[in-house]
């Protein structure tokens, strides 16, 4: 089964997202400290990371640039979920490392068709 990590300070999109996810056959577990994130991945070794931008502490972009400069975590895709909806924050949010971007509030199957091709093939 494909393992999601929802990384976000929201328990509202946290619970969206899980009962989304699992609802399309996913398996999603989450976290809300960003500064647990290299500890959870290794813990739980994900198939992909759906990151929030704007966490406490450090940035979703930062935590994503930590995650990519990692031989152990580069190879997995990392999906930004946010709010920011600026000219150009997609290009920096991508820039930073995350595969993909999503912002948010997010259409659901939109959502899950970017999910799945982000975890075709790499489960």
């Amino acid at each position: 089964m494909t393992k999601i990590l929802i990384v976000d300070d929201s328990q509202a999109e946290i619970t969206l997202m899980k009962a989304v996810l699992g609802k399309a056959g996913y398996w999603a577990v989450s976290i809300n400290d960003p500064l647990r994130l290299e500890q959870t991945v290794e813990i739980e070794r994900p198939n992909l990371i759906l990151m929030d931008v704007q966490l406490p502490d450090i940035s979703g972009m930062e935590a994503a640039r930590r995650l990519k400069g990692d031989e152990q975590t580069r190879t997995i895709p990392i999906i930004a979920v946010t709010a920011f909806a600026m000219s150009g924050d997609e290009a920096k949010i991508l820039a930073s490392g995350c595969d993909a971007y999503v912002s948010k509030p997010f259409n659901v199957l939109e959502f899950l068709k970017i999910v799945e091709r982000w975890t075709t093939s790499r489960t």
